[in-house]
């Protein structure tokens, strides 16, 4: 689906430099081509070998797929630049947070499809996971060109878009909660007598696999939770230290406020 179409990325910053280094090493036989505002960023886009484009009318002129990846406070000025020039025949995609696919639509001719999507970073490892929606011109042939472009960095879901802010705040901003409970792990693990290399490594490889029992093996994460807590084990009293933090419902309400914050985001 993807082979010989040209993708125009509005805005390599840190996701959008993620994508596009797993699209390139996923060999999809895309042309990508792209933009950034600032210096540090351009460069970037030179570094991972894709076409620089002087402007962003220039970027979307021909181009298959455009992909809004800028700043959510920035994409109706990006919108007015560049509507004119994206036909119905191309399929918008977004992944700004907060920003709904109606308010993309008003600044686009009638007709132009809009996805909007929700990845994370890990996808610059195929690892990633990403969440869709269609707007209201999106027809389930544009939801299947978007699901063929994420697929290949990592896991897609499709879901109503009035998810798509409370995804935002639970995978989107999710890898940021990991990265702090490995950290948090792993300096245990110094505290108890561990190296810290040998402790991160611990830390993050059993984050790994934690992970994969859950997606491979299907089971609830409370299953396998108390198949490693043994009665009278070293288990428990860790688990009981964590329910008297409130982990639990730190972790809940920090999905919670990156919802919310999501929400204000929409300009």
């Amino acid at each position: 689906m993807l082979a010989g179409k040209t993708l125009a990325v509005l805005g390599v910053g840190t996701m959008g430099e993620a994508l596009v280094k797993g699209w390139l090493e996923s060999d999809l036989g895309l042309s990508v081509r792209g933009t950034a505002k600032r210096s540090a960023s351009r460069k970037r886009i030179e570094a991972l070998g894709i076409e620089p484009s002087p402007d962003n009318v220039s970027a979307v002129t021909g181009a298959d797929v455009v992909l809004l990846a800028t700043k959510p406070q920035v994409v109706p000025s990006v919108l007015a630049e560049v509507g004119a020039a994206i036909t119905p025949e191309t399929l918008v995609i977004s992944i700004a947070a907060g920003v709904p696919t109606a308010r993309i639509e008003q600044d686009l001719v009638p007709g132009v499809p809009v996805v909007r999507v929700m990845p994370n970073t890990p996808a610059v490892l195929r690892e990633g996971m990403s969440v869709l929606a269609g707007g209201a011109a999106a027809k389930e042939e544009d939801l299947a060109l978007a699901e063929a472009l994420f697929s290949p960095v990592g896991k897609t879901a499709v879901l109503d878009e009035g998810l798509m802010d409370a995804v935002t705040g639970l995978s989107g901003s999710g890898p940021a909660y990991v990265y702090l409970v490995i950290e948090s792990l792993a300096e245990a693990g110094v505290k108890v007598g561990i190296p810290r290399d040998t402790s991160t490594l611990l830390a993050a490889q059993t984050v790994l696999g934690a992970a994969r029992m859950v997606l491979e093996l299907g089971q609830h994460p409370a299953l396998l939770k108390d198949a490693v807590t043994t009665p009278a084990g070293c288990t428990v009293d860790g688990l009981m230290e964590l329910e008297e933090g409130k982990l639990r419902v730190t972790l809940l309400k920090a999905v919670v406020k990156a919802t919310q914050r999501s929400r204000e985001l929409a300009p």
